[in-house]
C-alpha cells in the first residue's frame, strides 16, 4: 500500500493523565524523550504494528486529539499538494533531528492528518 499510517500522535493538555491511562488500558511500553528545554515527547512503543507518541499540547485552543501520520517520499512535494487540493498547513515542514521531517495537514472537510518522511541518508 502506498503511503502507509506510520505514526499516531496524542495532543493532550495532560500528558501524565493520558499515559496512565493508556499504560493501564493496553500493554503499552511508554518511553519518555526530553526534546529540549521544557519539552519532552513521549514514545508509544506498541511491539509489532505502528507506534506513536504523546505530547502536551503545543498551544492554546488546540483541541485534545490524535493525529495519524502517513508515510510520504517527499514530505515538502506532499505539502504544497495537499494545500493545492484545498487543504490548511497547521504546521509547516519541520525537521526532526536524526529522524526525518513532517508537516499537520486540515483536510478540506476539517480532519487532520500528518505527513512523514524518514531522514534520508
Amino acid at each position: 500500500m502506498g503511503n502507509p499510517f506510520v505514526h499516531v500522535e496524542l495532543i493532550t493538555p495532560d500528558v501524565d493523565k493520558a499515559k496512565s491511562f493508556y499504560a493501564a488500558m493496553f500493554d503499552w511500553k511508554l518511553e519518555d524523550m526530553p526534546m529540549g528545554p521544557g519539552f519532552t515527547y513521549t514514545m508509544i512503543r506498541v511491539g509489532e504494528g505502528t507506534g506513536g507518541g504523546m505530547m502536551a499540547t503545543p498551544e492554546p485552543g488546540v483541541p485534545t486529539m490524535w493525529v495519524p501520520y502517513m508515510q510520504v517520499d517527499d514530505v515538502s512535494a506532499a505539502t504544497a499538494k495537499a494545500k493545492s487540493l484545498g487543504a490548511k498547513v497547521w504546521k509547516e515542514v519541520t525537521e526532526v533531528p536524526g529522524a526525518g521531517s513532517f508537516s499537520v495537514i486540515g483536510d478540506p472537510a476539517g480532519a487532520t492528518f500528518g505527513l512523514w518522511q524518514n531522514k534520508r541518508a
